[in-house]
């Protein structure tokens, strides 16, 4: 369950000085400028300009200097998908953000010194482009009635170039993995449409850092993982976010905010894949799960398309940890979403009490280094 296990690191670790909230380089926008984004004519054009490409400066592109919101410029009732595109919008200033500073903090010297390939660099700008290409996209998904959410200040765990190529891949297979939550809660088939049309952008990122980076085979299985609870995922990324930093007029992210407990794996976890048996840990002090004493809670685990739930003992716990096995009915590949539930399967977001934690299994021993 790296993924949060990493991202609470970004909080307790000082190994950040390379990526500690740093402002972004170049130019940043004034208020009345970022206003002009409200007009979706305004400014390059994804799919029609190579800036969102081929750009390999360190400043950041259009419109990721523009970090303020946009203000609603007609008055009436917010468009169907509008709550949807906001939560994906807040959520790609995160991974912006998470590219620039790396584009930022190294070069391409410092990744051929990592014994990385000297292409390396021109890929992760290549990536930061299609990045600023999304929230462009996102803002004009949003209609002129709904607040275009701002940039937020972030800070990542990441000190060299090994460890943000490692939250490379986590970032990158969660967002594989919560855009199949969006796409059910978005109502309109062109906004599923878009939702799937990024969702095979962020694959292609995924598959260069499988083949590239960790020289491993990229094919998942026949199908990735779907998670039903797009926002649950979401909110994992707030640990990024720098607290009192946000523009004040941004909607609660995500929209609506469970906040359930973060579920990580015990430290004395030596595997991760199918067959595995692992201590639960959940990793925020000051947000722990209650369970009713003589309820039965499971742990669910997602992968592919369909789900198995194992029961789990709750009754010691704190005092004993509480442990499960991995179904070894999966195949190690692709990635498993697990959370803590009171009803096999999770069958609503309201029956999941932990969670989610994101089990990656490709590479497999990455997820163990990570947690």
């Amino acid at each position: 369950m790296a993924i949060r296990s990493l991202f609470q690191a970004c909080l307790l670790t000082p190994l950040v000085s390379l990526a500690a909230a740093n402002p972004i380089l170049g130019k940043i926008g004034s208020f009345a400028e970022t206003q002009k984004l409200a007009d979706p004519n305004y400014g390059p054009v994804p799919g029609q300009d190579p800036l969102f490409n081929s750009y390999y400066g360190k400043a950041a592109p259009f419109p990721g200097y523009l970090r303020d919101v946009v203000l609603p410029t007609k008055i009436g009732p917010p468009g169907v998908d509008d709550q949807v595109w906001q939560n994906l919008l807040s959520a790609e200033w995160v991974i912006f953000d998470f590219y620039q500073q790396a584009v930022e903090a190294f070069n391409t010297s410092a990744f051929v010194a990592a014994g990385m390939p000297n292409t390396t660099y021109q890929a992760i700008q290549e990536i930061r482009n299609n990045e600023a290409g999304h929230l462009r996209i996102f803002q004009n998904q949003i209609s002129p009635t709904s607040i275009k959410p701002g940039a937020c200040e972030h800070q990542f765990p990441f000190y060299d170039p090994v460890s943000f190529l490692a939250l490379v891949t986590v970032l990158e297979v969660s967002s594989m993995a919560f855009l199949t939550g969006l796409v059910q809660d978005a109502k309109l088939s062109s906004s599923q449409a878009a939702m799937l049309a990024i969702a095979e952008t962020e694959t292609r990122h995924e598959v260069w850092s499988l083949m590239s980076i960790w020289k491993t085979n990229p094919f998942g299985g026949p199908a990735d993982t779907v998670f039903p609870y797009a926002n649950q995922i979401l909110d994992t990324t707030n640990a990024f976010i720098v607290p009192g930093s946000c523009p004040k007029l941004n909607p609660v992210y995500p929209s609506p905010r469970q906040g359930l407990p973060a579920l990580g794996a015990t430290s004395d976890t030596t595997s991760l894949t199918p067959g595995s048996n692992i201590g639960l840990n959940f990793t925020d002090p000051a947000n722990q799960p209650r369970f009713a004493p003589g309820k039965q809670y499971y742990a669910v685990f997602f992968h592919g398309v369909t789900n198995i739930s194992v029961p789990i003992d709750t009754a010691a716990w704190p005092a004993r940890p509480i442990r499960v096995t991995i179904p070894r009915n999966f195949e190690t590949k692709g990635v498993v979403v697990a959370v803590v539930a009171d009803c096999p399967g999770a069958p609503t977001k309201e029956a999941v009490v932990a969670g989610p934690g994101i089990i990656l299994e490709q590479p497999a021993a990455l997820a163990v280094a990570l947690i």
